[in-house]
């Protein structure tokens, strides 16, 4: 049999605070619950408080440290050693501090009594919520505070979200967890001992049960209504990107914590703009003459309408930047840029003095396509041309 000062991992001098420390740090690591179905880590949970069941009584300890594994089983005069063989009896033998506080047991056993005993005071946790926030690009750009309605469970007012009319006396213990607010099944089997641990079907893991509902939500502590929330959105965030609003979700039953609420970003779709991550793009039309001749182009943006210079002789398919007139980064401090892509317009109807007109300027050999070699080798990007606004 292993030394228990071995087992809990400290020296034979170790004050009680250290053996109740190393204990807790095993009791947390090979806990069944969080080793379901794991008889190896069962077996040292158990091994670790048959270990802290001596050393953390002195008298045990002392004829521990005298005599050994004897000086606290039946050859010591002191009757049976624990060597614990049920889970419960691990329970059992520490019932007297389960649940209380600042105990070691407090916040180790997150399925166990404690749990129940919290659960009970809390009532059980409301539900997420999920919904879209359709946001237009200039919102996007800027950043926008955003009023919602939300169709959700609030708290009661009628009860103060309790679920019962007088706090004291509506509520029982429930009879089938004794107030845990959970039962657990063992089962043996050839491959050892497993341990079931399910919410009471009862009280469903609240550990007490109604016994004085409010008529205002029927001993929920909450009831169907519309509430406004307001969100806010940072600047460049992209279709898809959550944001989480703690607490905003469903009210819990009976005062159970707030469930959470989901914010899915939506981008609507532009008028002039599609969005390339950190880049918008619009086409601009000009005409023959204003191709051949150049213009100033009027053109949006994102804060309004800005002038453009269309330089004399410019291509169809020519794409033009105008320096951060983008969308921001959510963190940083980059921008995009919008990007201009010319399309000559080519006109369908013509009357006849028009159609004389182009036919006397057909044969001219300004009028004869003459791509420049060099132009045609290069790539879209390497041909987008910088125009300041």
């Amino acid at each position: 049999m292993r030394d228990y000062y071995e087992i809990l991992g400290v020296e034979r001098s170790a004050s009680a605070d250290e053996v109740k420390k190393a204990y807790r740090k095993l009791a947390m690591q090979f806990h069944p619950d969080r080793n379901p179905g794991d008889s190896e880590a069962e077996n040292r949970f158990k091994e670790a408080a048959e270990a802290y069941e001596v050393l953390s009584n002195p008298d045990k300890r002392q004829r521990y440290d005298r005599f050994g594994h004897a000086g606290v089983r039946g050859n010591g005069g002191q009757g049976p050693g624990p060597g614990f063989q049920d889970i419960n009896d691990i329970f059992s033998a520490f019932s007297d501090i389960f649940g209380s506080g600042g105990s070691i047991f407090d916040d180790v056993f997150s399925g166990g009594a404690t749990r129940g005993r919290r659960s009970r005071r809390g009532g059980r946790p409301g539900s997420d919520l999920r919904i879209k926030l359709p946001l237009s690009l200039e919102e996007i750009s800027e950043g926008v505070e955003k009023k919602i309605k939300v169709k959700k469970q609030t708290p009661c007012k009628e009860c103060s979200g309790r679920g019962v009319q007088n706090e004291t006396e509506g509520y029982a213990t429930c009879q089938t967890c004794q107030g845990v607010g959970e039962v657990r099944h063992v089962t043996r089997s050839v491959f050892g001992q497993f341990v079931n641990v399910q919410p009471c079907p009862t009280c469903r893991g609240e550990g007490r049960i109604i016994r004085d509902r409010c008529p205002g939500c029927s001993g929920e502590g909450r009831v169907k209504n519309e509430e406004t929330i307001s969100i806010n959105v940072p600047a460049g965030v992209v279709e898809g990107h959550y944001l989480t609003l703690r607490g905003a979700g469903n009210a819990g039953i009976r005062g159970g914590e707030p469930g959470d609420l989901r914010v899915e970003i939506e981008e609507l779709p532009h008028e002039h703009f599609t969005r390339e991550s950190l880049d918008i793009y619009f086409d601009l039309y000009v005409s023959v003459p204003e191709a051949a001749l150049g213009t100033e182009a009027e053109v949006p943006t994102l804060k309004g309408r800005a002038r453009l210079q269309i330089d004399a002789g410019i291509q169809g398919g020519k794409v033009l930047r105008m320096r951060e007139r983008g969308l921001p980064e959510v963190h940083g401090n980059r921008r995009g840029d919008q990007m201009v892509r010319v399309h000559v317009w080519t006109p369908r109807n013509l009357s006849d003095e028009e159609r004389a007109t182009l036919e006397s300027m057909k044969n001219s050999e300004a009028f004869k396509p003459a791509p420049d070699a060099a132009d045609d080798r290069k790539s879209f990007f390497s041909r987008v041309r910088d125009v300041f606004s």
